[in-house]
């Protein structure tokens, strides 16, 4: 399938919104991907919110019909993570899978903590830079386990499945083999990322051990479980979830006329970002 991008405003502001497109109608960046490219083969479709190397928190908004990406905010200010060296901005294309759901009524067996109410999280971790709405198709390799303010955090480790080297990367191991220290490199920058903005070091669960590519699976399995109790409106609590959707004719929430209430593209240039965002913060005991 071939998906394209409707921005609105400008980034960096609070009104830019890029909405998901295919055949040229908006669709739902949350409920009307397919979780799967290729089931058979275990091929994903990732959705691209923050490329790598960049500071913008982007994210797939649960809030909004058809769940436009748009960028985070605190206090009414546009949210950007720090740079923590020798890191800078975020270190992987960072995204979400469509069609899965961190349930935050389920206490997982393992990690102890409940699920964080969105999207399950992905790190895709090849050699070209995505763009804030890219649909890729990805191979997961494994996955970690970070617990943010008391929720469980799953980041599944994923590659781009055009990538040169995704033919030798099929499971976690193989990571440290072709990629050296990456993977060293991801748990630091989870940990100590929030240090700048005056919050306490990330924990792991497992120790900061990356599970490998079985228990990823595993994983998604059971994220995309719960999003479709989500979806058919049998999840406890999802009153802070818009589910409307323009593909899924068998849910509560379909809805046959909701792109045409997505305004028309209306792309502006770019909004100049504050210079404080290119500082670089040191963290003692990072290294």
């Amino acid at each position: 399938m071939t998906y394209t991008t409707r921005q609105i405003g400008a980034k960096n502001s609070l009104d830019y919104k890029v909405f998901i497109e295919k055949d040229g109608k908006p669709i739902s960046a949350f409920h009307d991907i397919p979780l799967y490219a290729d089931e058979e083969n275990q091929i994903l479709n990732m959705v691209v919110e923050i490329p790598r190397w960049t500071n913008a928190k982007l994210e797939i908004t649960k809030e909004e019909p058809l769940n436009p990406i748009i960028q985070d905010t605190k206090k009414g200010k546009l949210r950007f993570v720090r740079n923590c060296f020798p890191h800078h901005g975020y270190i992987h294309n960072y995204g979400a899978f469509p069609q899965t759901w961190e349930d935050p009524n389920s206490i997982h067996p393992e990690t102890k903590a409940a699920g964080d109410n969105d999207p399950l999280d992905v790190l895709e971790i090849g050699e070209t830079i995505g763009y804030t709405g890219q649909v890729k198709q990805v191979k997961a390799l494994g996955v970690m386990a970070l617990l943010d303010e008391g929720e469980t955090d799953w980041k599944i480790i994923a590659i781009d499945v055009n990538d040169p080297l995704a033919p030798k990367l099929n499971d976690i191991e193989d990571v440290e083999k072709y990629f050296p220290g990456l993977l060293r490199a991801t748990n630091e920058w989870f940990r100590i990322y929030k240090i700048p903005d005056g919050k306490p070091e990330n924990q792991f669960a497992f120790s900061g051990e990356a599970k490998n590519r079985k228990y990823a699976l595993d994983v998604i399995r059971e994220c995309r479980e719960a999003w479709e109790k989500l979806i058919k409106g049998e999840a406890a609590d999802s009153k802070k979830i818009d589910l409307t959707n323009t593909t899924l004719s068998g849910t509560p929430s379909y809805s046959a006329s909701a792109a045409a209430q997505v305004p028309q593209a209306d792309k502006k240039p770019d909004e100049p970002i504050d210079k404080s965002i290119d500082k670089w913060f040191f963290i003692s005991g990072s290294a």
